[in-house]
This record gives C-alpha cells, sequence and structure tokens, in this order.
C-alpha cells in the first residue's frame, strides 16, 4: 500500500519516480481502509530534503500511510519558501488545538545542538510536544537532537558537547537482537552520524527505563527503546541519502570551517570519489519494523489512543 501525499508536495513527484507507491488524498479517501497516522515534526532548517528522507523510509512498507507535516508555532523557518510551509505544514498548537491522534510521529534533529535544551527559543513548545505524545501518540521516534532532547525530559539523559564532530560512518553493534525494531538486522551495521555531541552509555545504563538496542565503541549508543513512553530515540541518521554527508562536507569546506572528511565514507576516503550507500537497506529495516509494531499494537479505533483501559 502507498504513502499519502499531497499532490502538490515535491515529494510525491520524487518518490514516485523513485518507485515508490504514492497516492494523493483524494484517491486514499475512495478505499475502505483505515491507513496508520503518521506525523512529522520537521525541526530541520532544510524542511523538504527531510520531508524526503522520512516519507521514502515510511512509505516503503505494505500498508497505508496518511502522512503530516507539523512545525513549531512560533518558529519562522529561513530556509524553507513560506508558500511551502504555509500549504503543507500545520503550528503544533493548532494540531494541539483539534485533539486529534497520530498513531506514529517522528520529531527530526535540529542545528542547534550546542545550546542547552533550555535556551531553545521554542523549547517550552517542544516539552509540551513531548507530554502531549503520551495522549495523544501511539508510538513517537526522536532522531538526533530530537531524540536527545526527549530523553532529557522525560529521563534527565544529559548531552555532552564533543571536541571534534562526530562525521562519517560509523560501524554499530546490534545488542538486542531478539527487538523487533531489529528483525532483520545484521549483528554489525554501518550507520552515518554527524553531530558535535554525544549521549554517553553510562548515562544510559544507569536509567534502567532506558535501553540500549544499537551502540558503537567509537560514537556510543545509537538507538534506545523507551517502553515506558512508548518512544525510540536514535541520534544517528538512517535516512540520510547517499550524498547528505557529502553536501554537509562541501559546504563546510565552501566557507572556510574547520572539517575533516568523513570518516569511512568516501572510496579510499577520497572525497574526489563518489560515496556509496551501504546503510539504506538498514534504514529501510528500521523504519520498516517500526511501522510493523505500530500496525500490531495501535488501536483500530484511533481515538483511543492515549486512553487506558
Amino acid at each position: 500500500m502507498p504513502i499519502t501525499l499531497p499532490n502538490d508536495l515535491p515529494a510525491f513527484d520524487i518518490l514516485s519516480d523513485e518507485g515508490v507507491m504514492v497516492m494523493s488524498p483524494g484517491r486514499a479517501a475512495m478505499q475502505d481502509i483505515r491507513p496508520l497516522r503518521i506525523g512529522l515534526l520537521n525541526l530541520m532548517p532544510k524542511k523538504i530534503q527531510t520531508e524526503n528522507q522520512f516519507a521514502r523510509l515510511i512509505g516503503a512498507t505494505p500498508l497505508q500511510i496518511d502522512f503530516q507535516l507539523i512545525r513549531m508555532s512560533e518558529h519562522e523557518s529561513r530556509n524553507t519558501a513560506a508558500d511551502h510551509m504555509a500549504s503543507f505544514y500545520r503550528p503544533f498548537r493548532e494540531v494541539e488545538a483539534t485533539g486529534e491522534k497520530f498513531d506514529g510521529l517522528i520529531i527530526t534533529g535540529a542545528p542547534i545542538e550546542h545550546l542547552p535544551f533550555e535556551q531553545v527559543t521554542y523549547w517550552d513548545e517542544l516539552r509540551r510536544v513531548f507530554d502531549w505524545t503520551q495522549s495523544h501518540v501511539h508510538s513517537t521516534f526522536g532522531v538526533c537532537w530530537g531524540g536527545m532532547a526527549m530523553a532529557h525530559h522525560f529521563h534527565g539523559l544529559p548531552k555532552h558537547l564533543l571536541d571534534a564532530k562526530a562525521f562519517g560512518c560509523f560501524r554499530h553493534e546490534n545488542r538486542a537482537p531478539a527487538s523487533p525494531y531489529l528483525r532483520g538486522f545484521s549483528d554489525d551495521l554501518l550507520i552515518p552520524v554527524s553531530r558535535w555531541t554525544e549521549v554517553r552509555a553510562p548515562d544510559v545504563d544507569s536509567r534502567p527505563a532506558l535501553k540500549t538496542l544499537l551502540a558503537s565503541d567509537e560514537v556510543g549508543p545509537c538507538l534506545l527503546e523507551d517502553e515506558s513512553h512508548r518512544a525510540l530515540y536514535v541520534f544517528n541518521h538512517f535516512e540520510y541519502d547517499s550524498d547528505t554527508l557529502k553536501d554537509e562536507y562541501d559546504r563546510d569546506v565552501a566557507v572556510g570551517k574547520a572539517i575533516g572528511v568523513p570518516v569511512n565514507y568516501y572510496p579510499d576516503d577520497d572525497p574526489s570519489r563518489a560515496p556509496s550507500n551501504r546503510w539504506r537497506s538498514h534504514a529501510h529495516l528500521l523504519y520498516g519494523n517500526w511501522i510493523n509494531e505500530i500496525y500490531q499494537t495501535t488501536e483500530y479505533d484511533i481515538s483511543r489512543i492515549g486512553r487506558i483501559g
């Protein structure tokens, strides 16, 4: 089954050209089926690129997905056209006011990791989002800074600044092969990493409510399960396109920033050569497993999400 997207959302044509099954809202309404309602709270500056990346992954499952785009209420995007934001995004306060519910919600990262959480301009509203998920979302997936922020809110998990950016593709170990979220995963795998902060294994291990599913000896914990809050937190970037790290590297080189060549990314670490994607299959496995787990456990009557008993 396809993912439902507005016909004029850029991702509609991009994913159609890639062979991903997409469907317009009008056509979806003609089918006698309850789609899974998945929201994307997009905190990234390049909104369209991020939409494409996540829509590509959650649209590859056999289930019909109703994909909804959400933004912070007062924060204005400076990198995405205002008409795109007005046409396709709703502010969180509007979503909150309607009382609508979601089977799943993805909260992206944001390029503000150098700031203490409490200094982020929309921190108070984001904390409200986190609390709202407990009564209005069946399963939440926090990505990179979004995952760190959610784990900090619910568990006081600290983030630590790194002396140098963790940048490149790093090997990770499968620490929980029996987890339904890691069904089909290899014992070890390569995952793109791009961050100036980290969470540390001793901090995670001291919080029994958090379970480490994937971790790296080089860059620390990657994927945590928070069963008590029906959430996953991933600190690295399964969703990245083949050239995302290249774009980040080229951007920093162009403005004279000190940046190392991304580790284990280019063939022979040579930036003049095209990188190859060695994480795509695990990206589809992870998000496909998440969607499948939602499908197996969510309420058929979506209005019952968040109710007890």
